[in-house]
């Protein structure tokens, strides 16, 4: 992939940035943007990819070394893809870091929001509010927090090698109406 080529350690990427194509598929699903009404435009993409990093990015995070390397790296290719993305784009060199920062900002205040979501599992609506709001108010929260904890649950049975391999890494999304 072409990710390899802006790193330092192409051998180490290869893959996690196989990974990541597999995150930015499952991202792109069309049921979530069909039947979870995720907007099919910038936003919704980044939001939707924002999420299925965290939940990789989690499970990374309870694992031993090299886990938190590998996370780190998804991190890094996962910012070489939003970059090459804004210049395919045609966002000019000058503008690029800037809006790598505020992607950075908003990429990170996702993260923390469903962080504190999970960590509230006591209160059973947590995770569908923090989608509500960070995602989009008209998307179908309880569907895609059901989805959130299925891909949770899933990736908690696979260690680092199964993580790497898995494909597919997520369940597929399934809403009120394909039940």
């Amino acid at each position: 992939m072409i990710f390899g080529l802006f790193g330092k350690r192409p051998d180490r990427m290869a893959p996690v940035n196989a990974l990541l194509a597999r995150i930015v598929a499952a991202a792109r699903e069309p049921a979530l943007y069909r039947e979870g009404r995720v907007s099919d435009d910038f936003e919704g993409r980044f939001e939707a990819l924002t999420l299925h990093v965290f939940l990789v990015l989690r499970r990374l995070r309870e694992l031993p070394e090299p886990a938190a390397q590998a996370a780190q790296d998804l991190v890094d290719a996962n910012f070489s893809y939003l970059e090459l993305g804004f210049r395919q784009g045609g966002v000019s060199d000058v503008s690029v870091p800037k809006r790598l920062k505020k992607i950075g900002r908003s990429f990170y205040g996702r993260v923390g929001a469903y962080e504190e979501a999970f960590a509230a599992a006591a209160e059973p609506g947590a995770l569908a509010a923090a989608l509500s709001r960070n995602v989009s108010p008209q998307v179908d929260a309880e569907a895609l927090a059901r989805h959130v904890r299925a891909a949770a649950a899933h990736l908690a049975t696979l260690d680092l090698d199964g993580i790497l391999a898995a494909d597919p890494i997520f369940p597929q999304f399934a809403s009120s109406l394909s039940r």
